[in-house]
């Protein structure tokens, strides 16, 4: 299939001349040429060069042929020779939490594939902090252990008897007895806050499970941990960075953007290492009176970041529509079923949705009328749905397309939805990893046919539609042992190839991509979501040169050394800010 057309630069260079009149009466000379290698440039055509010249300002002079591109030198330009190695735009990543970077300041934490590796760090972290305090395991989903789901309140507390124990994934927890207690959490336990929620009730006992949905704000937490300085939360974060430097990242969409995050990108800016484009979503408050509410957008659409430039900047604002589907309560069209993995016991069970129509689509219209993007965490097909409805009706009052009205996640969607998303110009971003992680847990509960429309990568390609790759990194530094693993090489892996753990094959190969279009998702695919198009995501005359260099071709590469493919180095805007030791 043909690639989507991108939009063209206005910074035309001509190939007549060793130095170049840019269009803005500006002359110049190449300051770097690589030569004698592939350059993927990912344009509308998907060229292929043999060489590229870059100019003192980190743009792109020229791509071409190496005789014709070479003869564009002067004595002061530095020459590379790339041995016939592959030069590629830098990757991006739609979708990470870069405060993964502190989760293991307090102490190192072992992977956890079985329940017994939940049950002995538990009893370890017992050990180790003083009775009647809070254990806190994050982000261990029951989709990713052996026996497929949630340790039990008798396991957690045999574990800790006398520690309160929060097991939390994603928007859901499982609660210990004592830690039931000191929440108040009963079988009387009402929500009164207007907000989502449901309390998990043996039918037997008519006592809580412990098994909490939707309702960590109930948690009367206190976890005593060593807390970094500001000076250590910097440097961690700057050392995460590089390792997305290293693996080929040059820009990222932070999902999750407050404050502080935002004042240390900015500080980090100052100092000149920030070594990675950054382009955020500020949250805000979705609980309460509509005053309030509003008044979180206005405070985002006021910050100065909001006009910020290509390499730090709010794009726009994240709320979180329905739960997940790693831990049982995304919000589905049809129920869920009786489940022991994921411990549903009502038939009519269909997951949460933390916000109501009305609402949301007040939302939409007030973030996308200042040109601003809308995403929304929407997991189930009907979370998709219900955000699609909220961009259909806000776009007969101004369009949503030019603000890259988005689906975060957008797992599980149907024909409809991929059609509709394509027809509004909503994008999507999606995390191949889950695909591979989590597909054994999926089918299992949900069958072929539910399944069909999980990750619909190539249908959402064929309708026009733009879909970006992301990681949803929550934890941890190392690009294959962070939950969720952001190695991009590995997202384009499975992209092609749609292999999933623990199944036999792959999970609906029908949806499976081209290389070339698993690359256009982590390159200018990701560059239109991110408002960047215009500036990279491709090696184009005029563009920044933001690329990386490789030990292999992920064109021709055997399929299935694609995930080990090897960064040797990363340059951004011309700058080199990554190269393998």
């Amino acid at each position: 299939m043909r690639p989507l057309p991108i939009l063209r630069t206005a910074f035309a260079a001509t190939l007549l001349s060793s130095t170049f009149s840019l269009g803005w009466g500006q002359t110049t000379a190449p300051s770097l040429i690589l030569h004698h290698g592939r350059i993927l440039t990912v344009d509308a055509g998907f060229s292929i060069r043999e060489a590229l010249a870059v100019d003192a300002t980190g743009r792109i002079l020229a791509s071409g042929g190496n005789q014709e591109v070479l003869a564009l030198k002067e004595s002061s330009t530095q020459l590379i020779d790339l041995g016939g190695k592959t030069v590629m735009p830098g990757l991006m990543d739609s979708h990470v939490h870069p405060s993964a970077a502190l989760t293991e300041y307090d102490h190192e934490i072992p992977v956890m594939e079985t329940i017994q590796d939940v049950l002995s760090y538990i009893a370890a972290r017992a050990k180790a902090t003083p009775e009647g305090s809070w254990i806190y395991v994050r982000q261990v989903f029951i989709t990713r252990l052996k026996e497929q789901r949630y340790p039990t309140r008798q396991e957690l507390d045999q574990a800790a008897p006398n520690h309160a124990v929060n097991f939390s994934t994603g928007p859901d927890c499982m609660l210990n007895s004592l830690a039931l207690q000191l929440s108040g959490i009963t079988r009387d336990f009402k929500i009164t806050d207007g907000g989502p929620g449901k309390v998990e009730i043996d039918p037997i006992t008519g006592e809580p499970t412990g098994l909490l949905r939707e309702m960590g704000r109930f948690v009367k937490m206190k976890q005593k941990v060593k807390s970094p300085s500001p000076a250590e939360v910097y440097e961690r974060t700057r050392a995460l960075f590089q390792d997305y430097n290293s693996v080929g990242l040059t820009a990222i969409g932070d999902r999750g953007a407050g404050r502080a995050s935002l004042d240390r990108y900015e500080e980090m800016k100052k100092r000149g290492e920030l070594s990675l484009r950054v382009m955020c979503s500020h949250t805000f408050n979705t609980v309460g009176m509509w005053r309030t509410i509003e008044q979180g957008i206005d405070e985002v659409i006021a910050h100065p970041l909001c006009k910020g430039d290509d390499r730090l900047r709010i794009i726009g604002t994240k709320v979180w529509l329905d739960g997940g589907m790693l831990t049982g309560s995304a919000y589905m069209r049809q129920p869920w079923g009786i489940s022991q993995v994921y411990g549903i016991s009502d038939p009519a069970y269909r997951g949460t949705l933390n916000i109501q129509p009305e609402t949301l689509q007040r939302m939409v219209d007030k973030v996308t009328a200042a040109g601003l993007q809308f995403t929304a965490h929407s997991v189930g097909d009907g979370a998709v749905h219900t955000l699609l409805d909220a961009y259909e009706k806000v776009n007969t009052e101004h369009p949503v397309r030019n603000t890259r009205a988005c689906i975060t996640h957008s797992n599980f969607m149907s024909e409809e939805a991929v059609r509709r998303a394509a027809a509004l110009g909503v994008m999507m971003d999606i995390q191949p990893i889950w695909l591979h992680l989590d597909s054994r847990t999926l089918l299992g509960q949900f069958g072929q046919e539910r399944t069909r429309w999980f990750q619909p990568l190539k249908s959402i390609f064929a309708a026009g539609g733009v879909v970006g790759g992301g990681s949803d990194h929550m934890q941890k530094i190392g690009s294959f042992r962070s939950v969720n693993p952001y190695n991009p090489w590995l997202g384009m892996w499975i992209a092609v190839t749609r292999t999933a753990r623990f199944l036999d094959e792959p999970m609906h190969p029908e949806e499976c991509l081209t290389r070339e279009q698993a690359i256009q998702m982590y390159t200018i695919n990701n560059a239109r979501l991110l408002f960047l198009e215009s500036q990279t995501g491709s090696l184009e005359n005029g563009k920044q040169a933001d690329m990386i260099l490789l030990d292999r071709d992920p064109l021709t590469c055997p399929i299935n050394d694609l995930a080990q493919t090897k960064v040797l180095k990363t340059w951004l805007a011309g700058q080199l800010v990554y190269q393998a030791p």
